[in-house]
C-alpha cells in the first residue's frame, strides 16, 4: 500500500522550464549578484599588479578578462554545466548525486574538496564585496572609518537571515537591473577617452601580455577574480531554471564587458591616477560617485546574500549525503527552497568578521581570493566528465573536455597559488577544515553501518503478538514507534528486536517501524506502508527530498489518519476507560544510539574513525530534532556498537573440577 503525504512542486516549478519576464527579472537578483560585483575589484587587482603597466598591458588585460567570461563561464557553466541538473538542481553537490554509484570509489573526495572550497569563498565574498563598495566613501570623504562600516553592514546581512528574505527578495531583482544597466552605462561613457580598447576582444592581445610580461601568474590571479561567481550561477539553477539563466547572462556578460572596457579606457588616458583610484569608481562623474557607493553596497548585500543562501543549501545537501552531522534547519518563508541553517550562519558571520579583521581592506582581501574557488572549478570540471561520459558522449570529446578546462584552470590555480603566503593560506584553511569533517564524517559512518547486524523479522513477529497480549507486562504506550535503517522490511536490526523483547519488554497495541529514505530529487515528500501483522506491526517508508522538511511527528499522523480511513487501522486505546468514550492511543517514539564500545578489536583506523564520529556529532543535533519530534514523546536508548575485526582470545577455565566432580 503506497500513498503521498505532500506534493511539495510548488507553484513556480514549471516556470522554471519557461522563460518570462518576470522569470528574468528574478534571475537578475539571485543569481548574478557574486559574478555582478566583480568590476568592483578585478581591474584595481589587475593594476596593482604591475604598477608601472602600459596600454597593451591593459588592452591584454581586458582581454583576459573577455575570453575568461566567455571559456569558463558562457561554455563552462552556461552551456555545458547548466544541463547537468539533479531534478532541477544544480551545484557541485547536486551534480555528485548524478555520478555518486559510478564505480569510481574516490569521487566523494571530489564533491568533498570541492563543496569545501566553495563554502571558503562564501566566507570571503561578503567581505570583499561590502569592503569594496564602501572604500568608495573616501573619494567624497579621505577619513571615513570603512571598516566599523563594513562590520555594521556585514552583521546585518546576517541577522537578517533569520527573517528569511522572501520579501526583501522581491526588490532583489529590480535593482540588479538597474545595477547591470548601471555598469553597462558607466563603462559606454568612459570607452569614448580610449577607443583602441576594443582592441581586448582580438584573444591575440590576451596571449601577447602572458607572453611579454614575466609575471603573467600574478595577471591571471587577478583576472580569475571576474569568474567568481560561475560556480554560484550553476548553485542556482534549482531556483530559476536553465533557460532563464541562459538567456539572462547575455544581458549581463553584455553590461559587464561594457564596464570593464570603459575601465580600461580610463585607467589609459588616467595611469597616474589609477594607481590611487578603483578604475569601478574613476569612471563615474565626481556627482555620481555616492550613488555609486550607494548602488555598490546594495549590489554587495544581494551577493552576500546569494552566497549565504547557496551555503544552507550546500550544508543541507551533505547532510542527506552523509557528508556532515545533522543541523538544525529552518524554514523561515514560504518560498520555494528557501531556507536557514543557524549553525552555519553564525559561523559564516564569524568567518566573516575575522577576514574583516585580518586583511583590513580590499587590496589585501583579494590576495586570499580567488584560490579556493579555483579548487571547486576544478573538481567541478572532474565532475562533469564523469557525468558526460555517463550519459553516452564519447571518450573523445569527454576527454576534450577535461584537457581544455582542466589546463584552464590548472593555469589559474597555480596563478592563484602564488598568492598562497599573502593571504590564500586563510581560505584554504577553512576549506580544510571542512573538507576534514565531511570526509571523516563519511567515512565514519560508513563504517559504523556496517557494524549493524540485521536479522529476520519474520522470525520474532510471534513473540512480539505474544507480548502485546500478555498483560502482565505493562504497557508501554498504545503506539511505539522506532526508526530503522533498513530499506526492507524484512531485515530489521537485531538491536531494535533486543528493544522490544529482551531490554525491557514493550508492550504496545501497535508497533511501527519506520525508514527514511534521503532522496537526491529535492521535493519528493512521499510514503509507503506495509502491513507486517495486521492490526500490530507496520513498517513505513518515507522518502524525502532534500529540500523538504523532515517533520515525522506531522507525517505520521497524516499516514495514520490515512490508515484508520481505509479500515487498516484502528487507533483507539484499548484501555476500557478510554476506548469507550473513543480516545485514540498514545504514541513514543524510540531512538536507539549506538555508542562505541571500547570492548571492540578492531583495526586502529577504524577505531580513530569511529571516535572521531562520537566527536563530531557534537557539532550536529540530535536526531530527535532533526526529525522534528516532540522530545516530550521520545525515549533515547543506548546501546553499544561493537566492531570486531581481529581475533580475540577466548577466556579459558582454569580449575581442575568440573561440575560433575563437585560433592553432591
Amino acid at each position: 500500500m503506497t500513498g503521498q503525504v505532500s506534493t511539495m512542486k510548488g507553484k513556480g516549478g514549471s516556470a522554471l522550464n519557461r522563460i518570462t519576464a518576470m522569470g528574468l527579472l528574478i534571475t537578475l537578483g539571485i543569481v548574478f549578484g557574486d559574478i555582478g560585483t566583480s568590476p568592483l575589484y578585478v581591474m584595481k587587482a589587475i593594476t596593482g599588479v604591475n604598477p608601472g603597466f602600459d596600454t597593451d598591458y591593459v588592452v591584454g588585460a581586458v582581454s583576459c578578462v573577455i575570453w575568461t567570461l566567455t571559456l569558463q563561464t558562457t561554455v563552462k557553466y552556461v552551456l555545458i554545466a547548466l544541463r547537468a541538473d539533479n531534478k532541477g538542481e544544480g551545484g557541485i553537490l547536486a551534480l555528485y548525486s548524478l555520478v555518486k554509484r559510478l564505480p569510481v570509489k574516490w569521487l566523494y573526495l571530489v564533491g568533498a574538496i570541492g563543496a569545501s572550497t566553495l563554502i571558503a569563498d562564501g566566507v570571503i565574498t561578503p567581505a570583499i564585496t561590502v569592503t569594496s563598495a564602501i572604500e568608495g566613501l573616501r573619494l567624497v570623504e579621505p577619513s571615513v572609518p570603512v571598516v566599523p562600516i563594513v562590520v555594521v553592514i556585514i552583521c546585518g546581512i546576517f541577522l537578517m537571515q533569520q527573517a528569511g528574505t522572501g520579501q526583501i527578495g522581491k526588490f532583489f531583482g529590480p535593482f540588479m537591473l538597474i545595477w547591470f544597466t548601471m555598469l553597462g552605462v558607466l563603462g559606454v561613457c568612459s570607452i569614448g577617452e580610449y577607443s583602441g580598447i576594443f582592441r581586448a576582444f582580438n584573444p591575440w592581445y590576451a596571449v601577447k601580455l602572458l607572453i611579454d610580461y614575466p609575471g603573467w601568474f600574478f595577471i591571471l590571479g587577478a583576472v580569475f577574480l571576474c569568474t567568481t561567481g560561475a560556480e554560484a550561477l550553476y548553485s542556482d539553477l534549482g531556483h530559476c531554471g536553465r533557460l532563464n539563466i541562459s538567456v539572462s547572462w547575455i544581458f549581463v556578460k553584455i553590461m559587464l564587458i561594457l564596464n570593464y572596457l570603459g575601465q580600461g579606457a580610463w585607467i589609459i588616458t588616467h595611469h597616474s591616477d589609477a594607481e590611487m583610484v578603483n578604475p569601478f569608481y574613476g569612471i563615474m562623474p565626481g556627482w555620481f560617485t555616492i550613488v555609486g557607493v550607494i548602488m555598490s553596497t546594495g549590489a554587495a548585500i544581494i551577493a552576500s546574500q546569494a552566497l549565504l543562501s547557496g551555503s544552507f543549501t550546500i550544508f543541507s545537501e551533505a547532510i542527506n549525503l552523509n557528508f556532515y552531522p545533522k543541523l538544525k534547519i529552518k524554514y523561515p518563508s514560504s518560498e520555494k527552497g528557501q531556507l536557514y541553517i543557524p549553525a552555519v550562519n553564525w559561523t559564516l558571520l564569524a568567518g566573516c568578521l575575522l577576514t574583516v579583521a585580518i586583511f583590513r581592506n580590499s587590496s589585501h582581501m583579494e590576495a586570499a581570493y580567488g584560490l579556493a574557488i579555483t579548487v571547486t572549478m576544478l573538481m567541478t570540471t572532474i565532475l562533469l566528465t564523469f557525468y558526460l561520459r555517463h550519459r553516452g558522449v564519447s571518450r573523445w570529446i569527454c576527454g576534450a573536455f577535461l584537457t581544455v578546462f582542466a589546463l584552464i584552470e590548472g593555469v589559474f590555480f597555480a596563478a592563484n597559488l602564488m598568492k598562497f603566503t599573502h593571504g590564500g593560506w586563510f581560505t584554504m584553511l577553512i576549506a580544510g577544515l571542512v573538507a576534514a569533517v565531511m570526509i571523516g564524517w563519511r567515512n565514519s559512518t560508513r563504517i559504523r553501518n556496517t557494524c549493524i547486524e540485521y536479522k529476520n523479522l519474520g522470525d520474532y513477529t510471534g513473540v512480539i503478538c505474544d507480548i502485546k497480549k500478555d498483560r502482565e507486562i505493562p504497557q508501554y504506550a498504545s503506539n511505539v514507534i522506532y526508526f530503522s535503517r533498513s530499506g526492507n522490511e524484512n531485515l530489521i536490526e537485531s538491536k531494535l528486536i533486543y528493544s522490544i523483547i529482551n531490554k525491557q519488554p514493550k508492550r504496545a497495541d501497535h508497533y511501527w517501524i519506520i525508514h527514511i529514505e534521503n532522496l537526491d530529487a529535492p521535493d519528493t515528500l512521499e510514503y509507503s506502508v506495509k502491513v507486517i501483522v495486521p492490526q500490530t506491526i507496520y513498517f513505513v517508508t518515507l522518502r524525502l527530498g532534500f529540500r523538504v522538511e523532515p517533520k515525522v511527528s506531522v507525517y505520521l499522523r497524516q499516514i495514520v489518519e490515512d490508515l484508520v480511513a481505509e479500515g487498516s487501522l484502528d487507533l483507539v486505546s484499548t484501555y476500557p476507560s478510554l476506548r469507550k468514550r473513543g480516545i485514540p492511543g498514545n504514541f513514543r517514539f524510540i531512538i536507539l544510539h549506538r555508542i562505541f564500545s571500547p570492548s571492540s578489536s578492531c583495526h586502529r583506523r577504524s577505531s580513530w574513525l569511529l571516535r572521531l564520529h562520537e566527536w563530531l556529532r557534537k557539532l550536529g543535533i540530535s536526531d530527535q530534532t532533526s526529525m522534528g519530534l516532540d522530545t516530550s514523546v521520545v525515549t533515547l536508548e543506548t546501546v553499544p556498537l561493537i566492531l570486531n575485526t581481529t581475533p580475540s582470545r577466548r577466556i579459558i577455565r582454569s580449575d581442575s573440577e568440573t561440575v560433575d566432580d563437585i560433592p553432591k
